[in-house]
């Protein structure tokens, strides 16, 4: 009985993983479509341009912030 609940555990604990990363690509490509001016793909890979990755970077991290506390709470 004990082993099914931990297989309960893992089961949710990978849904939720998936689901969070889910939303992250989502977060991930609403972030892109909202910024028309800027390639956001081709500034970070072939300009190596520092700005919109930190820029970003931030905005990815507070997505995170985000999912993760909809998670958890």
């Amino acid at each position: 009985m004990n082993e099914l609940v931990n297989m309960h555990y893992v089961v949710s604990a990978a849904l939720f993983s998936v689901l969070g990363l889910g939303i992250f690509v989502l977060g991930f490509i609403a972030v892109d479509l909202l910024t028309p001016k800027v390639q956001v793909w081709k500034e970070l890979v072939e300009k190596q341009n520092i700005a919109v990755a930190i820029v970003l970077g931030s905005c990815m991290l507070g997505i995170a912030t985000i999912i993760a506390s909809a998670i958890h709470g």
